[in-house]
């Protein structure tokens, strides 16, 4: 039987976790997590990281694993995950990639260009105009040098702006040629699976998300990390909105709203992505069966090589 990785990914908070468990209890497997936040240990609620039970039913990787001070990117997640998974191949022969981490997942199907590091002059002129002309400035910039880029990248992260900007203006080349070079050969065959619902039906389940998050205790998770919220781990959705919060900036109620906003906007991100990749096979939260019999379906056509 040729061995298998079955990605199965979707927005946030359409219940990968639970699906994830269950056709993995199926193949009687593990599941390696592609989500570029629940890998750090500081971080639990805000990242909605499988519950103790959850984790004690199928064997997890890439949860809790790192430290948000390390300092931490695809690229090395690609390295890491690739040793792992030849391990864990040699157990069994369909393992999951569970999460919804875009480029956490291009990782490991396609490969991670390999960027060249940006000009120190470049960076600082580019750190004054941020400080000068504000970032919008530099959104504009980006938009009119690599519109591809700016479609995808999240317009309020100024450390990913300012970086992709580095490399178009020191190449002269868009930052997105550097991560559209010919797909990496894997000794595995890869399964993509993606799944969405009604747009009505996910908002709902986002706003629901976030409450519960709350109640759970996401205010005091993000006080206990906000000492350290510069740091590019927690320049995410969920935690930056609680620190403006803790800044006197907005509300304790415009907060959770903008959490559930940019969950929403982040969920709409992740889609518009997903659907580029013709390889993605599409489903709703609730066609397990119909994901299972699909998957043998494609093991058959791979090991009969049609």
């Amino acid at each position: 039987m040729p061995k298998t990785l079955v990605v199965l990914t979707g927005p946030t908070g359409i219940g990968k976790t639970s699906i994830g468990i269950e056709i993995a209890q199926y193949y009687k497997t593990e599941i390696v997590s592609s989500d570029s936040r629940q890998i750090f240990k500081e971080l639990s609620i805000g990242t909605a990281v499988p519950n103790k039970s959850e984790l004690s039913t199928i064997k997890h990787h890439f949860i809790h694993s790192h430290s948000i001070n390390n300092n931490y990117n695809a690229s090395r997640y690609e390295t890491e995950a690739l040793q792992l998974l030849e391990t864990l191949f040699a157990k069994h022969d369909v393992i999951l990639l569970v999460g919804g981490s875009m480029l956490y997942i291009d990782a490991i199907c396609k490969g991670i260009d390999v960027i060249p590091d940006a000009d120190l002059e470049i960076r600082n002129s580019l750190k004054n105009q941020l400080e000068t002309e504000g970032l919008e400035s530099l959104r504009l910039l980006l938009k009119k040098l690599d519109s591809e880029y700016y479609k995808i990248v999240d317009l309020k992260n100024p450390k990913r702006i300012v970086h992709a900007l580095e490399i178009c203006l020191m190449t002269g080349k868009t930052f997105s040629s550097f991560r559209t070079n010919p797909n990496k050969e894997r000794p595995f065959s890869i399964i993509k699976i993606g799944f969405n619902c009604e747009r009505e039906i996910l908002h709902k389940r986002i706003n629901k998300r976030v409450d519960l998050m709350v109640q759970d205790g996401l205010e005091e998770e993000a006080r206990s990390v906000y000492a350290q919220k510069e740091l590019n781990a927690l320049n995410t959705v969920g935690y930056r909105e609680w620190f403006s919060f803790f800044d006197g900036d907005i509300s304790k109620e415009e907060a959770i709203e903008l959490i559930k906003r940019n969950s929403r906007r982040y969920a709409r991100k992740q889609l518009t992505w997903f659907r580029k990749d013709t390889n993605m096979s599409w489903f709703t939260p609730l066609q397990t069966k119909e994901i299972i019999e699909y998957i043998e379906k494609e093991i058959n056509k791979n090991e009969t090589g049609e």
